[in-house]
């Protein structure tokens, strides 16, 4: 029975797990997470299914989490289905039961983790989760797909003919054109481009990867603003940086073979954002000259309208010693006639326009030209002096036809065109080192060849003169450039102009280094730079430093790392460590946020990931907008833990990290976070969190003595901060004592005249507060503050606290008719004049002269007297607790539909209810009918009155009544 019971269950699950996944696969990727708490990446060529990235072309069983599990019956993949000209990744997920061969055996078993039953001792073949089914070495892979690059212009965009971006001359009449760097990295292409600068275009806004029929595989926006991108790096730089992360087997199949290519599209932002303004694309090819890449340089047509369509890029690369270089490849086109077909001459020259000094100038000759694409490569000596006006980006390079000189491209030499980052760690040159300090530097390159830079040091003595300095780190240790008069305050912010070209070569080689020395230590702290493409998380202001947390760890134990939220909402960040570990040490990254810096302040944390090795590049894309939101607005800390040890060892403060307005959540009037003001901002905390005040955070619940006011008690109420100043008990002095206040009290005490210098400062200590020997006090018991029926002392010999409530006096008056004067009174008393049982009424003359129905004498009180027995004011008048009374408006007279009483010092009014028996005046009689039209017909809607004018239309009277009952309750005292 029970094995029934389960089969049936089993089968319930998946038919709504199938179902689920049937609705979830029409749109772009399945969705099994809250809407709140994630969003979905916006990369195409990969699925997401739950929390999980899938590559396209993978397979596994659905997770469906606790309690269910792995179900090893249900088989998904993402495979790839076209749409209108697009190849989209969807996740497809089948029953595969069905598919299990029948059992050769009577009894067969289920064994874990397998969804078709088996004969004992039978090997079950079934899929292995997540398999490879062609696995590669990574590394031979990076080998020989590295460097790629690819020329954009209207000739190379022949493939791009279709419907939704047709190209023709007349879409791009100032001849636009563009160069793009591609840099494959652990199955990632990070890309950047140059283009020819046109204020009325702009930047493109869109990038897209097409095979070579034109069938989009992947599509990128451009995070662009009204005042250009939102990247610094690209802001200073004029070039369009990115990243496609992990590039599907397939895909890296056509790159490989130069099957892919790249398109950048300029929309329209006026009218449609989908109208294809401009489309400029060109095939992404392998060129060798790429790895020893320093200049690069965008060729552009002298005559755009002559000649359309047409353009160039060369690659530069130089060496420097006793027989300096120079090497240039040019990809280019545009400058061919219809009839050049073979050995057509070339003339290129370098020059200094500014000098008017040609630098270079030769003739190559090009074996049969192309329309679209055509290679040239070539070397020549160049001086010492020229390679320095060559990084200085002073050069003007031209590659013009021998046969028209008319027909020319030229473009300003510049640093070359890939995005990248130069970073280091600054630690000890050994992990025995004594010293404290440590730092991180980063820098990168301009397109006018300038170098900026950044370096940032923690904990380093000024006082032993420290000199900051680039060198050579080649074994020599050759000082290049001295920055000791850039650092300040433990950092050193600034601009090389003038760039030797040795500093160029030992960046891009991997051999230049920041040293820190002092006159004791050659080396005090160092750090080599390697580069780094600028994307994603590195594409921010600014890294931050993990320290290490442990004094005992190696000196030279620490890490860098870099944080950016994107313009899909996703969090990215990037990791590198320096230090000693084990090869299979893994880290866990933890993310810590709190509202404020202070003691005690509520704290979250929250695990990203965990890795292992020296570096790694992660994101996450499941926080809510709220906790995206706190990384700009709250105090947040990023931490390195180690798994196996469960301690921690890295921590770093994070800056403020940017995040894009489309990004904050999105409050209405149900979800409004409260928000704590701290003068200079605010922030926001949970109402049953903790209470901020005086700079610390507290508990609910607990009570304080404010740091702010020492004779105040505050408490913590519904995450609520609530202080009171402290309330004195009544002190009598005996003839030979004399009435004090000492230092550290603010209840004054009586203290022998003889023992006034004698004093102590022992004391008593009741709950976590403390009180000097002989001092009295109230208690304080939140919420209701302090209980001053009550006092509590310390006795001055036995340092014992004692506490006694006040002895009420006994009443002549009967015990029904004793009150309290008000709710903290500690005792009850009787009311003023005679006694009586019967009830007490306002008299019609003056509502303040109370009359006894029992003895029919007036009981004239005092308005103090009226309002300490717990009495209301309203508008002129006061009334007695419990009194009950029609409103009096003076354009109006009395308004007896509507009813006010006065309950412990508070005036509440209410409308007079109306009975609903009009709704079924069928079933009314005539007698009852008229009894209630008697009775309510000042106040109530006539039962007689059309229908139609029930519930839709108010006459004048009600809203009169209802205006006067809001009026007459915002007076209430």
């Amino acid at each position: 029975m029970a094995r029934n019971t389960l089969k049936v269950l089993h089968l319930i699950l998946t038919t709504i797990f199938i179902s689920i996944l049937f609705v979830e696969c029409k749109r772009e990727a399945p969705k099994l997470i809250d809407d709140d708490s994630g969003r979905q990446l916006k990369q195409v060529s990969e699925c997401q299914f739950g929390k999980t990235i899938r590559e396209l072309g993978s397979s596994w069983f659905a997770d469906l989490g606790p309690p269910f599990g792995v179900m090893y019956c249900i088989k998904c993949e993402c495979v790839p289905v076209p749409k209108k000209k697009r190849i989209v990744a969807r996740v497809q997920c089948r029953n595969i039961k069905n598919e299990c061969p029948p059992a050769n055996c009577d009894d067969p078993i289920l064994l874990p983790g397998k969804c078709c039953k088996t004969c004992p001792g039978e090997n079950n073949t079934e899929m292995i989760q997540d398999q490879d089914p062609t696995p590669f070495n990574i590394e031979e892979e990076e080998r020989n797909m590295k460097h790629f690059a690819a020329l954009l212009t209207g000739k190379t965009s022949h493939f791009l003919r279709r419907e939704d971006t047709t190209v023709s001359s007349m879409h791009n009449p100032n001849n636009l054109i563009a160069t793009g760097r591609f840099n494959f990295q652990k199955k990632n292409l990070y890309y950047s481009f140059y283009v020819s600068a046109n204020k009325q275009m702009g930047r493109p806004t869109t990038i897209q990867f097409v095979n070579d029929v034109g069938t989009i595989l992947e599509e990128h926006n451009l995070t662009t603003s009204t005042n250009g991108p939102l990247s610094v790096y690209e802001k200073s730089t004029g070039k369009i940086c990115g990243v496609w992360r992990r590039i599907p087997k397939d895909y890296k199949r056509l790159l490989r073979d130069g099957r892919l290519h790249v398109v950048l599209l300029w929309r329209s932002t006026l009218l449609d954002t989908k109208q294809v303004e401009l489309a400029l694309g060109g095939k992404i090819d392998k060129y060798k000259a790429l790895s020893s890449e320093l200049f690069s340089s965008l060729l552009e047509a002298n005559q755009p309208t002559i000649m359309n369509g047409s353009g160039g890029t060369a690659i530069i690369s130089t060496t420097t010693g006793a027989a300096s270089s120079i090497h240039l490849t040019f990809v280019f086109n545009g400058i061919f006639m219809p009839d050049d077909q073979i050995d057509i001459s070339v003339n290129i020259r370098i020059e200094n326009p500014e000098r008017k000094e040609i630098i270079l100038e030769e003739v190559q000759k090009v074996h049969k030209p192309q329309t679209d694409i055509n290679t040239l490569e070539f070397s020549s000596p160049i001086s010492i002096q020229n390679l320095r006006s060559l990084s200085r980006g002073k050069l003007l390079l031209t590659i013009e036809s021998k046969k028209y000189p008319n027909l020319k491209l030229q473009g300003q030499i510049v640093t070359r065109t890939s995005c990248e980052m130069f970073q280091t760690l600054v630690t000890p040159p050994s992990y025995e080192s004594k010293t404290k300090t440590s730092g991180l530097a980063w820098m990168y390159l301009n397109t006018d060849g300038s170098l900026i830079y950044n370096i940032q040091t923690d904990q380093l003595d000024l006082s032993e003169n420290p000199e900051l300095r680039l060198i050579d780190d080649n074994g020599k240790n050759k000082i290049l450039e001295d920055l000791t008069k850039s650092l300040n305050h433990n950092q050193a912010v600034g601009t090389i102009d003038k760039l030797a070209p040795r500093v160029l070569e030992s960046l891009y080689s991997g051999d230049l280094a920041v040293n820190i020395a002092t006159p004791n230590e050659t080396t005090l702290v160092k750090g080599r730079f390697i580069s780094r493409p600028v994307a994603d998380a590195r594409d921010s202001a600014e890294p931050i430093l993990l320290k290490r947390r442990d004094i005992h760890s190696p000196a030279n134990f620490m890490g860098l790392a870099w944080l950016a939220v994107d313009n899909d909402c996703n969090l990215h960040y990037d990791i590198s460590l320096n230090g000693y570990f084990s090869d299979n040490q893994i880290f866990q990254i933890y993310l810590e946020e709190k509202p404020i810096d202070v003691l005690g302040a509520p704290t979250t944390r929250k695990l990203l990931e965990e890795f292992t090795g020296f570096s790694m590049e992660g994101f996450n894309f499941d926080m809510s907008k709220s906790d995206i939101l706190k990384l700009e607005s709250s105090v947040c800390y990023l931490e390195i833990y180690s798994k196996d040890k469960k301690e921690l060892l890295l921590r770093g403060k994070l800056k403020s990290t940017k995040v894009p307005n489309h990004c904050h959540p999105v409050y209405d009037d149900n979800n409004i976070p409260s928000v704590v003001s701290l003068g200079d901002g605010t922030i926001s905390i949970s109402p049953q969190s903790k209470c901020y005040h005086s700079k610390k955070f507290y508990d609910e619940a607990e009570q304080w003595r404010s740091s702010e006011d020492q004779c105040s008690m505050c408490s913590c109420q519904s995450g609520q901060a609530i202080c009171e100043a402290i309330k004195c008990p009544a002190v009598t002095c005996k003839a030979d004592e004399k009435l004090i206040l000492r230092d550290g009290e603010c209840c004054k005490v009586c203290v022998a005249e003889s023992s006034e210098h004698n004093l102590t400062s022992k004391g008593c200590k009741l709950g976590d507060q403390f009180h000097l020997a002989g001092s009295s006090w109230h208690p304080y018991l939140p919420p209701n503050g302090f209980d001053t029926c009550t006092t509590c002392t310390c006795d001055i010999f036995s340092l014992n606290v004692r506490c006694s409530r006040m002895a009420c006096p006994k009443l002549s008056c009967p015990e029904k008719l004793a009150y309290r004067p008000d709710k903290k009174a500690c005792c009850k008393v009787c009311p003023v004049g005679k006694p009586s049982h019967h009830s007490i009424k306002t008299t019609p003359d003056n509502p303040n002269v109370l009359r006894d129905e029992g003895t029919k004498t007036d009981i004239v009180k005092t308005p103090e007297e009226i309002l300490s027995q717990g009495g209301c004011r309203a508008v002129n008048y006061l009334y007695e607790n419990g009194q009950e009374w029609h409103p009096i408006l003076a354009s109006h007279g009395e308004q007896k539909c509507i009813k006010c009483r006065c309950k412990d010092g508070k005036v509440s009014c209410d409308r007079k209810r109306c009975s609903r028996s009009c709704n079924n005046s069928n079933a009314l009689t005539n007698a009852t009918r008229r009894k209630q039209n008697s009775t309510d017909s000042d106040c109530c809607p006539n039962c007689r009155r059309h229908r139609r004018h029930q519930g839709t239309r108010r006459s004048h009277r009600d809203r009169n009544d209802d205006k006067l009952t809001k009026t007459t309750n915002s007076n209430r005292s």
